[in-house]
């Protein structure tokens, strides 16, 4: 997988955005109006999928190894993020498809791989069916069956898949299926099913489950009927499908993040036009303090976000043997920064009639289909477990300073060329902990020699030492947690939150340090401190001043929204 220069990186997700900027004029297929009525009805956005299959977006889910557009999962990510600005159900119905087809990249087989690209690109739907409607997140405990066939090969796939997103209007369907009776780490396989290759009633459609958010994608299920697959529809070998998915997973959460920083710019658009146009009693929202305060600190709080998201991202190529740890914090943490500002954003602005002046009740839509990101690819709950199962490791490497210095350099400056991903250098769990956080008392002590030579503030250096402070003691704390795997402690997994946002403060520090300018801290710094505040670390209260600034910044520029990225590609997004 060649990685492509940072402008031609830019150049599709400048191209998407403008054209989802022609496509939400009145009648288009993006339009508010015609989203609240499909949203409304229930009803799939068939002709929105359609527009992006039109702009060859399913290009970009597959690696240009195997006929696609896809070499950098930033791209991706961004793609997702401008599709999820205007509305989250599309990019979830659409952006399925990436998620469904990543079990086949990372399982290595080049001909299977490139005969789905190939299907991929010609327009065919592909879903992931891993969860059941007994067991929940518990892959171990699935039931579906998939046993081997005497006589001409293959496999008798029998079951339930439930709670599936686009997988009733699938061509293809990832499925993980029990391949051994004692089931067990290594009794599961993972499977491709073509459905246009079963025979008539191998397979039933079932009912499509009403739900809060993103009412109009396909969230069904599938019952298998002794449904016969060839040998060519199992992914990888016999007993390594958890394995694999588990590999997956480290990737594809990076999608999710894409969506939840798009909800994150739809809501703080949408706040930015009511302050700008509502008034309190004669005066404008946008000059009543606390207004502006809670405003900035939603945009400080999307900023940490797009910290975190954007240095996964490019950790999938740079820091791949740690993406078990960058995955989980970033799939747990920008969901759940996303939800906090939009539930800010409407204690703020609900006062003042937000609702009444949302015709087609966008803000309200926008809450009620991100709830759901959290959800996808392993809710927060399992991402945290996930996280608390490497804390002896995590505190290990963070005292001995244990990183990888060339794959940090790339993760963190977006202008460095990325290495081409590998596969096989995913792992289970992490052999260098986390060189995002183990880097940043390095990265505080370039800050204050800065400070000292005048490149930066003596008050950012003081927030980066208090967010080295907040790290170093829930280090200590992370060494403590003792427990069995099927009892974890409550008290972890507000651990976990703290190791989050750690993560992302440290992750945003990295970036400034790698700007090859460093003219404006104002952003890094709303960032250090809506971390320590969250943290419950003590904040001067002249630093709050960054939240004030980062509205004026919102207000300044209808129709934008604050970026930690470069010019080229905040445009791009």
């Amino acid at each position: 997988m060649t990685v492509t220069p940072a402008a031609a990186v830019a150049a599709p997700v400048t191209e998407l955005t403008r054209l989802l900027g022609e496509l939400t004029a009145p009648g288009e297929p993006f339009s508010g109006e015609r989203l609240a009525a499909l949203d409304e009805r229930e009803a799939f956005p068939a002709d929105a999928c359609r527009a992006l299959d039109d702009f060859g977006l399913p290009r970009y889910y597959v690696p240009a190894e195997h006929g696609g557009a896809l070499d950098d999962f930033g791209v991706v990510t961004r793609l997702l993020r401008a599709v999820s600005r205007v509305d989250l159900t599309v990019a979830a119905a659409h952006g399925k498809t990436y998620l469904g087809a990543v079990a086949t990249w990372i399982a290595g087989d080049p001909r299977r791989a490139a005969r789905l690209g190939r299907r991929i690109r010609e327009g065919a739907v592909v879903s992931c069916a891993l969860t059941e409607r007994h067991h929940g997140s518990d892959l171990l405990a699935g039931e579906v069956a998939a046993e081997r066939v005497d006589g001409d090969g293959g496999w008798r796939l029998t079951g339930e898949k439930w709670l599936i997103n686009n997988i009733t209007r699938a061509d293809l369907v990832t499925v993980l299926a029990r391949t051994s009776p004692e089931g067990g780490p290594r009794g599961f396989s993972l499977f491709l099913v073509d459905k246009e290759r079963l025979a008539p009633g191998a397979l039933s459609p079932l009912p499509k489950v009403p739900t809060y958010g993103i009412r109009g994608a396909d969230i069904s299920g599938l019952a298998f009927h002794d449904a016969m697959l060839p040998d060519d529809a199992l992914i990888g070998a016999p007993g390594q499908g958890l394995e694999i998915i588990l590999k997956a997973l480290h990737v594809t959460r990076t999608g999710c993040m894409g969506m939840s920083l798009g909800a994150g710019d739809h809501a703080l658009e949408l706040a930015a036009r009511f302050t700008a146009e509502a008034a309190d009693r004669g005066t404008p929202l946008a000059r009543v303090p606390h207004v502006r305060r809670e405003l900035g600190e939603a945009v400080a709080g999307l900023l940490l976000a797009e910290a975190a998201g954007v240095v996964a991202a490019r950790s999938v190529h740079a820091l791949t043997g740690e993406m078990s740890v960058v995955s989980a914090v970033a799939k747990a943490f920008v969901p759940a920064q996303v939800d906090d500002l939009v539930a800010r954003l409407l204690h703020t602005l609900g006062p003042y009639g937000l609702t009444d002046a949302d015709p087609h009740g966008h803000f309200a839509k926008l809450e009620r289909d991100h709830r759901i990101i959290g959800i996808f690819d392993g809710s927060s709950l399992v991402n945290r477990n996930a996280l608390i199962d490497q804390f002896p490791r995590l505190a290990r490497a963070y005292r001995k300073g244990r990183r990888d210095e060339a794959g940090l350099a790339e993760a963190t400056d977006v202008h460095a060329p990325l290495r081409p991903f590998r596969p096989e250098a995913l792992s289970l769990l992490s052999g260098t902990g986390a060189s995002v956080v183990a880097a940043l008392p390095s990265a505080v002590d370039r800050v204050r020699d800065l400070a000292a030579s005048g490149g930066a503030s003596g008050g950012l250096a003081t927030l980066a030492e208090g967010v080295r402070r907040a790290t170093d003691g829930l280090h200590e704390r992370m060494a403590t947690v003792r427990y069995s795997p099927r009892a974890v402690p409550g008290h972890a997994f507000g651990l976990a939150e703290q190791y989050e946002l750690c993560f992302a403060a440290a992750a945003a520090i990295h970036l400034w340090l790698s700007r090859p300018d460093r003219v404006d801290e104002t952003w890094l710094r709303a960032c250090l401190v809506k971390a320590l505040t969250d943290l419950g670390e003590p904040v001067e209260a002249a630093e709050r001043d960054a939240f004030d600034v980062l509205t004026d910044v919102l207000l300044s520029a209808p129709g934008t929204v604050p970026s930690l990225l470069d010019p080229l590609e905040g445009a791009a997004r």
